[in-house]
């Protein structure tokens, strides 16, 4: 199971799958040149949720499909730390599609 966590520091946001950056994933799709953000709805957070997505899923399909309703549903909604799991993902995509409200 993949460990995601995401941290605003001194030098920046900075989002860490299993300890490793997390990777923007603009070369499949770019929604911002500002990198990632979250706690808002927005581009960045877009771009967050995106590489998130693209990660856990390894479907760019996909994860383009679910990005909005789940950067809405999650991203938009973390604090300044978060920190979630694959587990984390697919239960808040099943409740996007079951139409339930995300953790």
């Amino acid at each position: 199971m993949k460990h995601y966590a995401g941290d605003r520091t001194i030098d920046g946001v900075q989002v860490y799958v299993d300890g490793v950056l997390l990777p923007q994933r603009t070369d499949i799709a770019q929604y911002t040149e500002n990198g990632f953000e979250w706690s808002y709805e927005g581009e960045s957070p877009l771009q967050l949720a995106f590489a998130l997505l693209m990660d856990h899923l390894g479907d760019a399909k996909a994860a383009k499909a679910s990005a909005k309703p789940f950067m809405k549903a999650v991203v938009a909604n973390f604090n300044n730390e978060w920190e979630m799991t694959s587990s984390d993902i697919d239960l808040a995509l099943t409740a996007l599609e079951t139409g339930g409200k995300a953790a």
